[in-house]
């Protein structure tokens, strides 16, 4: 794969020694006012959760090799990162509209690939909510929508990493074992398709192939998959994809998403990292309602834990993306 030297230059700001991305994401907008609203009322608002995120930027980044932000609630975030650590910007507006049929992608308003660049970032992020087996239509209106927002990119020079969320139209919850059945095939076709050089596609940020608490021996659900299935799906995955792809976290513990990584390893994936997220600080956001000085703490001890925890299992199991990009 190759890119222009100016995208080069900007995934070189993201990446640790190894070549490997090792992104904080916290760019969360819907699902942190969520979390915000049930740890304190009070601070579910602009100030509160811009403070937060300000907040974990300054005390994780640090030990991050970049950050991922969006620029509501996260503009004194990227103030607060520590020297040198690149950034990534979200685009997309947080969520989909319940009453649309296909969760259709928008983007911020205010925001443009051009703005987001001034605004110092190193590369764009957009999050696209992808059924393999929906609509033709439905499906086009998205294909469409990601090559818009790729040569808005590619004419700034900045990599779009695209994260894909996936579902399925006819299931009620893609927590369900039911869905957890269909996934692996929903997932990798999905990156197969955004892998085409049409779509301009710089990073992959993926979920993995298979549900993680319906694994044999990791999860805490009724098993779906054994261990070996699983990492038949995650050989799949990678033989899917000639880009460099990263995992995101979904939410699962600090543990459970390294022990993921592990198992990606083990079954020969070639992933290049992660922009992992709540694995990192989500317990922080209950004390941050009671004291922020408390989270404060937690962040500085049991966040800085899980993230260089996090590090090293990065170190052991990501390879480089200067395996699969040039200029």
């Amino acid at each position: 794969m190759k890119v222009s030297k100016e995208k080069l230059e900007n995934l070189k700001q993201l990446i640790n020694e190894e070549g490997a991305i090792a992104a904080l994401a916290i760019d969360q907008r819907g699902s942190m006012e969520k979390m915000m609203g049930k740890a304190n009322p009070d601070l579910n608002n602009l100030e509160g959760i811009e403070t937060y995120k300000e907040m974990v930027s300054r005390e994780l980044t640090p030990f991050a090799s970049s950050i991922l932000l969006d620029p509501i609630y996260g503009q004194k975030g990227i103030k607060a990162r520590a020297d040198g650590v690149g950034l990534i910007l979200s685009y997309e507006q947080t969520g989909y509209d319940e009453y649309d049929e296909g969760r259709l992608p928008r983007l911020i308003n205010f925001m443009s690939a051009l703005k987001a660049k001034e605004m110092g970032a190193n590369a764009i992020k957009t999050l696209l909510y992808y059924d393999v087996d929906d609509d033709k239509e439905v499906n086009d209106i998205k294909k469409r929508w990601v090559e818009r927002v790729s040569y808005e990119c590619q004419a700034l020079g900045l990599p779009h990493f695209l994260e894909i969320i996936t579902y399925d139209r006819n299931m009620d919850s893609e927590k369900s074992a039911e869905y957890a059945k269909v996934r692996p095939r929903k997932v990798n076709e999905a990156i197969k398709i955004f892998s085409d050089e049409r779509y301009m596609v710089d990073v992959l940020k993926v979920e993995t192939p298979t549900n993680m608490n319906f694994v044999e021996g990791l999860g805490k659900q009724e098993p779906v998959y054994s261990r070996q299935e699983a990492k038949k799906y995650f050989k799949e995955q990678a033989e899917a994809t000639n880009l460099p792809f990263i995992f995101l976290s979904g939410g699962v513990s600090a543990e459970l998403f390294q022990e993921t990584l592990k198992l990606a390893k083990e079954a020969g994936s070639n992933f290049n990292g992660v922009l992992c997220g709540r694995a990192t600080w989500k317990d922080s956001v209950d004390i941050y309602g009671k004291d922020a000085n408390e989270a404060e703490e937690w962040l500085k001890t049991q966040g800085k834990d899980n993230i260089e925890s996090l590090n090293a299992v990065i170190k052991e199991t990501a390879r480089s993306i200067f395996e699969k990009i040039e200029e």
